[in-house]
């Protein structure tokens, strides 16, 4: 089995996949409605038990047939295949009043069986209420002559009632009643069957059940495809049947014969029914039992198409308006589509001529798909008739008139008799142009609409032109020819929705000039954008210009209603529109024109059509509202104006048009103006410049338009306008840019490529190429001249537009050349360069010789419907020497393998190598060939096809791509192109694979190239092996899958033939971007064949395509985004020359560059023009070119003003380093403006400008003052750098400069606020910097600092303020340089709690602390509190706690920055310092509560012998100490002498009554408690005097943590 591509796999086959996927749903849907048939049986026995009373009725109403006696228990059941059977007795025994009755009863049952899915429910329903059938039977007999007989004996109701149930198949010849039904939208009444059963011998109940849907099916199918009725059911006896011994008539006998033989045949096609539907259990494709039908219908009427399907499972059917699915979301309110049991409608609504189209049902299921089509044509009258009445329905045309859209006849033949030729005149004669009509059929009432186009344009009746028909001849004549009415005239006949034409070409040649040598009369001469006051002429330059150049025109006018022509120029023009001024609002006026040479003055122009001196807005006004005849003036009145506003200034002021001669400016009118009219004042200066002038100083402008003559040519001119009434003049508009006097445009180049072709025997056909960067073109004239005569003649005297012109009235057999000039306003081109000569004669017969084209080959079918085929098929082999023109195809029907006659399918030859043949048979197989055709003749056919089969495709996969070629082959790559299939399957094509393969590969050995669909139709295909040979096929892809493959290629060989050239991009020296391709390969019949993206190049825009020889060059006209794609070049009738060139947007940029490079070259620079301020305030203008030749030279431009060397400018150019600089001692006011370097060297050129104006002017200027003054200033002591500051690393401020220029005498002083600081150091200077350094600066230092320098030369002074932002800006660098230089956090236990700190160099107030504990702000308490202490910055908690652990952040806040110094206070760090803090808390507590000595003894105490010595002190403790003394370190009690007392527990006191140099020594009080003890020691020295020298000291035992001196006292020293 064949190996297939990856995507193909990834696919199952549609129909499999669709298949299965249905019958799984349709089991299930049977199974499910198998639960439910009891129910469904039961109700539909009432509704024949119901149905009974109607059939006896019926046969009482029949009694006198004598068919009352017939034994019916054997008839058979008549197994209709649904539950209506009670309609289809009416339809036999109608009249009966019975009818009524049994068919309401019958509408319960009816609607169990009309949908599809009831052939398996409807079985059960025919065993019930066996007894009716008798009635049933009788009803049928009765009946059954009447029907069989085409129901000729029936009454007039009963054929339209049986009319009514089922339309015809084939519709009779109807009245005309029926006629104007049919175009209504009618709603098909379905035909209800029911059926009855009895039991019939020799069958099984399932064969039974089998045979009942096989019936009832048949019996649906006969009624819907024949509308006659239906055929009677298989009839087989029972074993019941009761013999009847009635004697019966000979027709009675013939006539149950003749059922029986019907029921016969009925019964054997049911079985044959039955064993079709065996083969697949049950299921059966759809097939239509009502097609729908084609429809004509008046506009704007709604139209329905009904048709009715059956099939197993039910078909879902699709509406399809030509081939593309109808979408009802897409078109609210437009389509309706229904389907309802079985039957299924389109409705349309509001029908218009878009919807004229082939309507298509696609009805599909599981076992395949089928289609029916009809067609819809609306209609729209034209005539004398109202079509209103047509829509509404009320109206009728008389019988036997058929009517189309627009009139009586379905098809006119329209032909041409005597016609008028090629005519040929001068101007001022008449020239008629005339041919007989004849029309066929010849409706007198319906005539037919002529119509005379020149140019294609229509003409219009005019007092030039006249039109006359009478009846069968139309005549159009050309009063007084000009050269304006030459050109192409077509003759149009017009019958309702067909018509035909005939054309001729007219030429009108120029009168004989007044004066020798004159030029030939200007045409077309038109008004533009007329206004109160202004005109625009323009006109066309005649092609004679009587041997001389023209060198100009002259414009003439004329007040409409006199005959006073005034000339409106008083130098010739050259440019083809002219502003005429000066015109009288309301008036007017005709214009003609005359060309002028050295000869003399040409006759004048035909005037052009009047124009009124108006506003366009009032023109407009009285065009539409015409008061009164045209006069041919217009009277103008003004309002009296009220109280003045001064106009505000005009807006959007621009020139729209500059020439050599004049300025067109155009603006908008001031919004403010009052109610009172305006006008304006035009102003002009020449640019660079504010020297205004005012142009029309007499008579202000009414127009907002202005002509501005008197313009010196090539300079630049601003504009302004002013608006003014009677309250003033207001104020100027904004100037327009510099506009430059001059042609901008330029008169066109001259047309290329001039090509001569044979047409007839006195006519050429000539060709050219549009002329490059060509503007506002307005057309071509072209000149022939028959060769070696030198004598040259116009072809035309109206220019041509387009690049060909059929130039006739050539003489036969003799040999012209011609050329081509361009033509627009600026003037005429150079002529051409002169074509090759050809010789006059008709085309065919030339005298080339080709031969016919060899057959085509590969013959398939691209797509297949039911009555037609596309084929496709390869391009011959050997063409023949000269391009193929055409196809020719002939088919033949193949009956058993035996071909018939070969037929034509087109009698004109087809381009594409693609056809559809219409008309075929379904279900036809036939063969085909085909012939190619040159201009040699019709080559021999192909060989027969293969067997083709005529019928609908149904996959829904695509069918396959065609024309597979391969180009650009090469030794690695090729590319592949193809086009796109016919068939598309049921859904859009998304893409396409490419397959290939090498050719003498198995089938199984195809691979696929690219792996996602592409959605170009070519690939280029790389990666081949050299000589290596392969074919490709392609295959597209739609949403159901991958359709059939293409035909596989001729096998190409990868090689790289000799030869081979490729495509190459080329940028001439002019900038000129082109595709150039070269072939040594050509034959006489080659040509060159361009495309873009692999599809031909029709628009020639964008590309100029010249061709010489073997080389072919495709110019880009202006290459951009629109030109990206893939060129490529095949050169035809060659062994594949070809190539192709992508332009990327990458590409294109180069390109572009290398272009403007090429096109302009320039004098590279290395800096564009500067400007600089020199040292001592010079200003030096200077740029510098890469690279400057001996011979370069430079130009200095000022104001548009050339200057030289001298003594304000000093110029210098050096070619070696390529520096050109222009230096000015100062700039003054004057000096503002623009500076331009022109620099040229050789062809090379470039400049260079610097606009000084305004701001940027005033600024330099002032910089170069101030560098003047700098300069001055650095004579003497001064600063390099002005007074600044920096913080040092200790976090003080230093202010220091720089300074120049210093001498041992030069001072320095220093002042805060106009304040000297008076500095100790003096400063030396050596290093160039003065310093002032500020310590510990805070904000009382915030101030203006100034410093100054002086000596004998002069003084330099340098202020800085710190103030506010500065002084801010300050502090922020101190609290950031003290924030750095924090040291890291520490942990201190103190008695209070745990201390965190960091030192820093400097604390100032501006540092914003602040303390993170876990990440969250600290809220500071009593607790917890931070301080700082000196360069300390602290955080204090007290009492700590577990949940005060944690990692702790300080964050300094610098006013711009935070910074952060962290400690972990937590584990082992925090019990630590718990630990430490509750020993220091308990030192604390025994330092605070231990014994001590409060105050009170002296250290020495000296008293005089015999005195009374008295010592106390103050003692304290807690608990109260015990106190005791010692006197030289013994212990010491009191006496009578010394009395010791301890008072209160808190005061001491030491008494010595009478001292004696026995009490001399050292005595201590000792004060003890649990929590120490203190020893006071006071030494008593025998003397005569008594002197304390000092305090007594203590000596604790244990010291405390703080000793407070403040608390220690002397409380009492007396001496006695």
């Amino acid at each position: 089995m064949m190996s297939l591509p990856f995507y193909q796999r990834h696919h199952e086959h549609y129909d499999r996949a669709y298949r299965h996927k249905a019958l799984q749903s349709t089991v299930s849907q049977y199974q499910k409605e198998t639960k439910s048939k009891s129910a469904v049986y039961a109700q539909g026995s009432t509704a024949y038990t119901r149905g009974s009373a109607a059939y006896r009725h019926a046969s009482a109403a029949y009694r006198h047939a004598s068919a009352a006696d017939f034994s019916l228990e054997s008839s058979a059941a008549y197994s209709h295949g649904s539950s209506a059977h009670d309609l289809e007795s009416a339809a036999y025994s109608y009249g009966s009043t019975a009818y009524d009755h049994s068919a309401a009863q019958s509408k319960r049952s009816a609607a169990y069986s009309l949908d599809s899915e009831s052939l398996s429910k409807s079985s059960a329903a025919y065993s019930h209420g066996s007894e009716s059938i008798n009635k049933l039977a009788a009803a049928y007999r009765l009946g059954s002559e009447s029907y069989s007989l085409g129901l000729k004996n029936s009454n007039l109701m009963i054929e339209d009632q049986s009319y009514k149930m089922s339309p015809k198949a084939k519709r009779a010849k109807q009245n005309f009643v029926s006629e104007g039904k049919e175009n209504e939208a009618i709603d098909y009444s379905v035909p209800i069957f029911t059926g009855r059963e009895v039991s019939i011998s020799g069958i099984t109940d399932t064969e039974e059940e089998r045979i009942k849907e096989s019936a009832a099916y048949v019996a649906k199918r006969n009624l819907f495809a024949t509308g006659e009725g239906v055929s009677a059911s298989k009839v087989a006896k029972s074993t019941s049947e009761e013999e009847h011994h009635e004697k019966k008539s000979r027709k009675v006998a013939i006539r149950e014969s003749a059922e029986r033989v019907a029921l016969k045949k009925t019964l054997e096609e049911t079985q044959a029914f039955h064993k079709k539907l065996n083969q697949d259990s049950l299921l059966h494709a759809p097939e239509f039992v009502i097609e729908p039908r084609s429809h004509t219908i008046w506009e704007k009427q709604n139209v329905k198409f009904h048709c009715s399907v059956a099939g197993w499972p039910e078909p879902r059917v699709t509406w399809y308006k030509n081939n593309v699915p109808i979408n009802v979301q897409a078109h609210p309110g437009k389509y309706i589509i229904e389907s309802r049991y079985g039957l299924h409608s389109l409705e349309i609504s509001t029908c218009d001529f878009d919807d004229i189209a082939q309507y298509r049902a696609s009805a599909m299921n599981v076992k395949g798909e089928i289609s029916a089509f009809a067609s819809l044509v609306v209609k729209r009258y034209k005539g004398e008739i109202d079509a209103s009445l047509l829509h509404s329905g009320t109206f009728s045309m008389p019988l036997g008139l058929g009517v189309t859209p627009h009139g009586y006849a379905s098809r006119f033949e329209i032909s041409f008799v005597d016609k008028f030729d090629v005519s040929f005149g001068r101007e001022g004669e008449t020239i008629s142009l005339g041919c007989t009509v004849v029309i066929n059929p010849d409706i007198k009432r319906f005539k037919p609409e002529i119509q005379w186009y020149r140019n294609g344009v229509l003409i219009t009746p005019s007092k030039w032109v006249q039109m006359h028909w009478s009846g069968e001849r139309a005549a159009l004549t050309l009063n007084h020819a000009n050269k304006e009415d030459e050109g192409l005239y077509t003759l149009r006949v017009v019958m309702g929705d067909y018509y035909e034409e005939y054309s001729a070409y007219v030429f009108v040649r120029d009168a004989d000039a007044e004066i020798p040598g004159a030029p030939g009369a200007p045409l077309d001469v038109q008004c533009l954008d007329a206004n109160k006051d202004y005109v625009i002429v323009s006109w066309k330059q005649p092609a004679v210009d009587g041997g001389n150049p023209i060198l100009g025109y002259f414009i003439d006018r004329c007040e409409v209603g006199t005959t006073h022509w005034t000339q409106c120029n008083e130098s010739p023009v050259k440019f083809a529109r002219f502003p005429v001024t000066g015109l009288i609002e309301g008036r007017s006026y005709i214009f003609r024109v005359r060309a002028v040479n050295k000869a003399g003055v040409s006759l004048p122009s035909r005037v052009s059509e009047p124009v009124a001196a108006l506003d366009p807005s009032d023109r407009a006004r009285l065009r539409s509202h015409p008061s009164a005849p045209w006069t041919g003036q217009i009277i103008v009145t003004e309002e009296e104006p009220a109280e003045g506003v001064v106009p505000g200034p005009p807006t959007d002021l621009q020139v729209i048009e500059a020439t050599k001669n004049y300025v067109v400016l155009s603006w908008k009118p001031p919004g403010q103006r009052g109610h009172e009219g305006i006008m304006y004042f035009v102003e002009k200066c020449v640019a660079g410049t504010e020297d205004w002038q005012r142009v029309n100083t007499e008579i202000p402008v009414k127009s907002p338009r202005f002509a501005v003559f008197d313009l010196a040519e090539g300079k630049s001119y601003c504009f302004r306008v002013r608006c003014c009434n009677s309250a003033g003049i207001g104020e100027p508009s904004e100037a327009t840019e510099a506009t430059v006097v001059d042609d901008k445009l330029d008169v066109p180049k001259a047309p290329g490529r001039i090509m001569p072709i044979r047409n007839t025997d006195t006519s050429v056909v000539v060709t050219w190429a549009e002329p490059p960067d060509a503007k506002e073109l307005v057309g071509y004239y072209i000149e022939s001249s028959v060769v070696g005569s030198g004598r040259w003649e116009p072809c035309n005297n109206n220019p041509v537009k387009g690049t060909r012109f059929v130039c006739h009235g050539l003489v036969n057999g003799e040999k012209y050349i011609f050329r081509v000039r361009a033509v627009n306003a600026a003037g005429l081109s150079e002529f051409s360069q002169d074509s090759e000569p050809i010789q006059v004669e008709a085309a065919i017969g030339g005298g080339l010789l080709h031969a016919a084209p060899s057959p085509p080959y590969d013959i398939m079918v691209l797509e297949s419907v039911r009555d037609s085929m596309v084929l496709g098929w390869k391009q011959p082999k050997v063409i023949g020497g000269t391009e193929i023109t055409g196809y020719y195809v002939n088919y033949r029907e193949v009956v058993d393998g035996v071909p018939g006659k070969w037929m034509e399918a087109n009698t004109k030859a087809i381009s594409e190598r693609a056809y559809r043949i219409e008309n075929l048979k379904e279900n036809m197989v036939y063969q085909f060939q085909v012939a190619a055709a040159n201009l040699a003749g019709v080559g021999t056919p192909s060989q027969p096809s293969q067997p083709f089969k005529c019928e609908e495709w149904t996959i829904a996969v695509p069918g396959p791509p065609h024309d597979v070629t391969c180009l650009e082959v090469r030794q690695d790559s090729l590319v592949l192109l193809w086009k796109e299939p016919v068939y598309t399957g049921r859904s859009p094509i998304v893409g396409y694979y490419v397959d290939m393969k090498e050719t003498e590969a198995k089938e199984d050995r195809w691979k696929s190239v690219n792996e996602k669909p592409l959605q170009n139709k070519y690939l280029k295909i790389g990666g081949l092996k050299q000589g290596v040979s392969y074919v490709f096929r392609v295959r597209a892809t739609n949403q159901a899958g991958v359709g059939k493959p293409s035909d596989v290629t001729s096998p190409v060989v990868a090689e790289t033939r000799p030869g081979t050239k490729e495509l190459e991009v080329v940028v001439d020296d002019n900038g000129v971007i082109s595709l150039n391709f070269e072939c040594d390969q050509m034959s006489p019949n080659s040509k060159f064949v361009w495309s873009k993206n692999y599809e031909p190049i029709e628009d020639d825009t964008r590309l100029n395509i010249d061709t010489k020889g073997g080389k072919s060059k495709a110019t880009f006209k202006d290459l951009g985004e629109d030109d990206l794609g893939i060129y490529s070049c095949v050169v035809t009738d060659t062994d594949g020359a070809s190539s192709s060139y992508t332009i990327d947007e990458e590409e294109m940029k180069r390109l572009l560059a290398l272009s403007h490079e090429r096109k302009f070259p320039t004098v590279p620079l290395a800096s564009e023009l500067a400007v600089e301020i020199l040292e001592k305030g010079e200003v030096r203008f200077w740029l510098q070119a890469e690279k400057l030749s001996g011979n370069a030279k430079a130009n200095f431009i000022f104001n548009d003003k050339e200057i030289f060397n001298g003594e304000k400018y000093k110029m210098k150019v050096d070619q070696k380093t390529g520096l050109v600089e222009m230096i000015m001692d100062k700039l003054e006011d004057k000096d503002e403006g623009t500076y331009t370097f022109q620099l040229q060297d050789g062809k090379a050129t470039s400049q260079s400008s610097l606009v000084l104006i305004g701001d940027v002017f005033k600024k330099l200027q002032d910089e170069a003052d101030f560098q003047r003054k700098e300069w001055h200033r650095k004579q003497g002591p001064h600063f390099v750098d002005k007074l600044g500051w920096e913080v040092t690393d200790d976090c003080n401020v230093m202010l220091k400069c720089k300074v120049a220029n210093i001498k041992k005498e030069t001072h320095i002083l220093w002042y805060k606020d106009d304040r000297e600081i008076m500095v100790d150091e003096e400063h030396d200077f050596k290093d160039g910097v003065c310093t002032l350094l500020i310590s510990e600066f805070s904000k009382k230092d915030a101030g203006t600092y100034e410093v100054i320098l002086k000596d004998d030369r002069g003084k330099d002074s340098s202020q800085l303020k710190l103030k506010d932002t500065a002084f801010a800006d300050l502090m922020n660098e101190v609290c950031r340089r003290i924030a750095l230089s924090a040291t890291d956090l520490k942990i201190q236990s103190t008695a209070e709690g745990i201390r965190l700190y960091s030192y820093v160099t400097h604390y100032v107030d501006d540092l914003r602390v602040g303390w993170v504990h876990n990440d969250t702000q600290i809220k500071f308490t009593d607790r917890v509190k931070t301080g700082v202490t000196g360069e300390q910055i602290w955080l204090q908690i007290s009492e700590p706690t577990p949940q005060d652990k944690g990692k702790y952040t300080m964050e300094l806040f610098d006013g711009k920055t935070v910074h952060k110094k962290t400690v972990d206070l937590s584990g082992q760090a925090f019990d630590d310092a718990v630990a430490e803090f509750q020993s220091l808390k308990q030192a604390l507590i025994a330092e605070k509560n231990r014994a001590r000595v409060v105050g009170g003894l002296p250290d020495v105490v000296t008293i005089q012998e015999g005195k009374a010595l008295n010592l106390s002190c103050t003692v304290w403790g807690d608990p109260t100490p015990e106190v005791s003394w010692l006197k030289n370190e013994k212990s010491f009690v009191s006496d009578a002498n010394c009395i010791l007392k301890y008072e209160s527990g808190k005061n001491v006191s030491f008494t010595i009554s009478s001292v004696s140099t026995h009490d001399s020594g050292k005595y201590s009080i000792v004060v003890k408690n649990k929590y120490g003890t203190e020893i006071s020691d006071v030494t008593l020295p025998f003397r005569s005097l008594l002197i304390v020298t000092s305090l007594f000291t203590t000596k604790p035992t244990m010291a405390p943590l703080h000793t407070s001196l403040s608390e220690l006292s002397l409380r009492h020293v007396s001496t006695r």
